[in-house]
């Protein structure tokens, strides 16, 4: 979504662009500042990646329950023999 109708641009009319000027830089210079970015973490590489930092790094563990139900039907989608090529899960709470 360009940065422009985020921060509350009407909507472009025919013929009038989506992607303005602004938008665009806007768009590259996110980009370059997520290419410094690890894919996993979000945490800056080049600190990252240095040795010294090695042991500086702690984590923890959070259990998403949504996420918990999505694995248990795939599992037991796979099990019964269903095949996950394409396979795409809607997660919903439950009602009461």
């Amino acid at each position: 979504m360009p940065r422009s109708i985020l921060l509350g641009r009407p909507q472009p009319g025919p013929g009038e662009p989506l992607w303005l000027p602004e938008d665009r830089w806007w768009a590259m210079a996110l980009m370059e500042a997520e290419s410094g970015l690890c894919g996993d973490c979000g945490h800056l590489l080049a600190e990252t990646t240095q040795a010294e930092n090695e042991f500086v790094y702690d984590a923890s563990i959070t259990k998403c329950h949504a996420c918990l139900a999505a694995a248990r039907r795939v599992a037991t989608y796979q099990e019964d023999g269903g095949k996950t090529e394409g396979l795409k899960i809607s997660v919903f709470r439950r009602e009461g």
